[in-house]
């Protein structure tokens, strides 16, 4: 097997490539004449770029860098370009960087395809699980799928969802029972993800009373053995559901071999619910860091309601804040310590 260069040498060997490669591009400029052995045209470049740093550097980022030095001889260049990435060139001439201004802002882009379905579709909502490192998406049309990064590629685990006619409207992780919730108008839908055998565990809970708009976890629970879920419906409720290991009978399902669908009753669930807004809510989320639930609502009284779970329960009055035509979405800022909402 051919040896890998050392990294450090192929980044000296590129930086001279890239220098020899302006130069000659500035003779041309010039008019002045050049060598045919000192020559480099997009072939050679491509070819010794490939050489240095093997099937890492992509094509198409090999391109645009040549594109780049190409058509701006002093254009600031970095060799993290070559990978896909660059740097702001604010960032780049700074002589003392802020820690938190040296990251790298991600170019490539790379599509991936189902094969669940081939119909047009469209994703309705994506979640980041850094602990498990992947991300959970749903489809409009009944698709779950989890984009596993373990590895230096995704891999997608698709399930197709055909029970129901409706919509998925949205979706999120479990963190506790380890699962995937998704909810349509009338129905919720937990995805067993981790069944072993290529099947698919999948629990129904339904009939709900509401249209199910919006859904997200409360990350709030220390029992291992079950989840809180925060929904939002087209009739101004926020739900809290409650769903547990045993609910699901995923300890009794760890031997089973064939995939299975099971439909539960709704009314066998603890389910809290109020109503917060006089139209639709569109959003929910619980920001663990303030201990609280935000829902927010095309309503322009009851706009967007911050406070603590434990208003469901209660008939307290809650903590809102109301604009001209509603909020249709909203996120909150750890590190600057704010909410920032869109109408």
């Amino acid at each position: 097997a051919p040896e890998v260069p050392d990294f450090k040498n192929s980044l000296k060997q590129f930086q001279k490539l890239v220098e020899k490669t302006v130069t000659q591009k500035t003779k041309e400029k010039l008019s002045l004449c050049i060598e045919d052995d000192d020559e480099i045209d997009y072939d050679k470049f491509y070819t010794t770029t490939k050489t240095l740093f093997g099937p890492e550097v992509k094509d198409h980022n090999i391109k645009a860098f040549f594109r780049k030095i190409s058509n701006n001889l002093d254009a600031t260049t970095e060799w993290s370009e070559i990978f896909g990435y660059c740097i702001e060139e604010s960032d780049a001439t700074s002589s003392q960087p802020k820690e938190e201004n040296t990251v790298f802002l991600v170019s490539e882009k790379k599509q991936i395809t189902h094969s669940v379905v081939k119909r047009q579709d469209e994703i309705t909502g994506i979640v980041k699980v850094p602990l498990l490192d992947f991300i959970v998406t749903s489809s409009q049309k009944g698709v779950l799928t989890i984009f596993n990064n373990q590895t230096r590629y995704f891999f997608s685990y698709p399930f197709y969802f055909h029970q129901d006619t409706a919509w998925i409207t949205g979706c999120d992780f479990l963190p506790q029972l380890k699962c995937v919730v998704a909810v349509t108008e009338r129905t919720v839908i937990i995805w067993d993800y981790k069944s072993k055998g290529g099947q698919n565990n999948c629990f129904i809970i339904r009939p709900m009373e509401n249209a199910l708009l919006c859904v997200c976890t409360v990350t709030m629970s220390d029992n291992l053995a079950k989840d809180n879920i925060l929904m939002g419906d087209d009739k101004g409720y926020v739900q809290l559901l409650t769903v547990s290991s045993d609910h699901l009978g995923l300890k009794q399902r760890k031997d089973k071999k064939e995939s299975q669908l099971q439909v539960l009753d709704f009314k066998t669930f603890n389910i809290v619910k109020r109503k917060i807004h006089d139209g639709w809510v569109v959003k929910v989320k619980y920001i663990s860091e303030l201990n609280c639930f935000g829902s927010c609502s095309s309503d322009s009284i009851h706009s967007f309601v911050l406070d603590d779970i434990k208003r469901l329960e209660d008939n307290l009055p809650v903590r809102e804040f109301s604009v001209p035509r509603g909020v249709n979405a909203f996120t909150y800022c750890g590190k600057a310590k704010v909410i920032v909402t869109g109408g």
